[in-house]
């Protein structure tokens, strides 16, 4: 099992748009939630957007607690 780099931050991904930038937006609403530094959410983003859909929601699964 992987264990995300912010287990606190909690992302609720299904039963949500599952369009990339809706995912990136409830990713950014919890991280903020969380007060997460802003120039950490951008090296996610940056990550999140640099490949396919499915790397997309393999990045939020290694950064977040992602259900």
């Amino acid at each position: 099992m992987l264990i995300p780099k912010y287990p606190d931050i909690q992302v609720q991904l299904s039963g949500n748009d599952g369009n990339a930038i809706s995912i990136i937006g409830l990713c950014r609403k919890e991280a903020r939630a969380a007060k997460l530094d802003s120039t950490e959410f951008e090296v996610f983003v940056t990550e999140a957007l640099s490949g396919n859909y499915n790397h997309l929601l393999q990045t939020c699964m290694k950064w977040f607690d992602v259900n």
